[in-house]
């Protein structure tokens, strides 16, 4: 496991105190919560970007046209 040091202004420090509080964690387990909701996040942008890059506008477009449809 490693160390990480970061510098927060001291009333952000302090609201991510009170979150952690809130949710009756640590600050330490709430930022490892939250590097795992943004790494997820990251993770299903590149998919994504992968996917987008592999595929046709003119499918991608039809598939929208069908969502469309559906919701009307």
């Amino acid at each position: 496991m490693a160390t990480l040091t970061i510098r927060l202004p001291d009333d952000k420090h302090y609201r991510l105190k009170e979150l952690a509080q809130a949710r009756g964690i640590s600050v330490n387990k709430l930022i490892e919560e939250l590097s795992t909701i943004a790494l997820a996040e990251f993770d299903a942008e590149s998919r994504f970007k992968a996917m987008a890059a592999k595929g046709s506008t003119e499918e991608g477009l039809k598939l929208l046209e069908k969502l469309d449809a559906l919701t009307k």
